[in-house]
């Protein structure tokens, strides 16, 4: 029997869900969209969307299964209360994810490795050895890169390096 992925998030888009779905898949290695739910002609005196309209949209990203939902007029919109993190081995992936997340997105909203997608979905594009560090049993070495990485937009993992080492 296949095994059911217990929570699944969802992402709630006025009209461009299938479009959003595309998107973050065309970025995530070993990703796809799965399936495709349309509007029909029940219930539009409720949703108000056309017949044939997208109305929900499955998609994987590296193994993370989500669902995006067209709600139609509504003015559905995204903060930083949810967020998701994408974990990095090295500068090269923290670069690369930065850049095609944050690809129209939201500058004002970058900060500490956090952005803002053109959907306005936050992301946070961490390396992995950022954890390490602010939990290293010195605590004048954690704060010292804390310190550090409250000064960046896009994590620069030499930057963190050097002020583990040097606290």
């Amino acid at each position: 029997m296949a095994q059911i992925q217990k929570i699944t998030p969802s992402l709630w888009f006025s009209y461009n869900a299938e479009e959003a779905a595309y998107f973050y898949t065309g970025i995530f290695p070993e990703s796809k969209v799965k399936r495709t739910a349309y509007y029909g002609k029940e219930g539009r005196d409720i949703h108000g969307m056309p017949e044939g309209t997208v109305l929900t949209i499955e998609f994987d990203l590296a193994g993370q299964e989500f669902v995006a939902l067209n709600g139609g007029n509504q003015p559905f919109t995204f903060d930083e209360s949810i967020s998701f993190i994408v974990s990095c081995i090295d500068q090269e992936e923290v670069d690369y994810y930065w850049a095609h997340l944050s690809a129209g997105g939201d500058e004002k909203a970058q900060v500490c490795g956090w952005l803002k997608d053109k959907y306005g979905v936050s992301w946070q594009v961490v390396p992995e050895v950022l954890s390490r560090y602010l939990t290293d049993a010195d605590p004048a070495k954690a704060a010292n890169v804390m310190k550090v990485m409250l000064q960046m937009k896009k994590i620069d993992i030499s930057a963190l390096q050097k002020a583990y080492e040097n606290a």
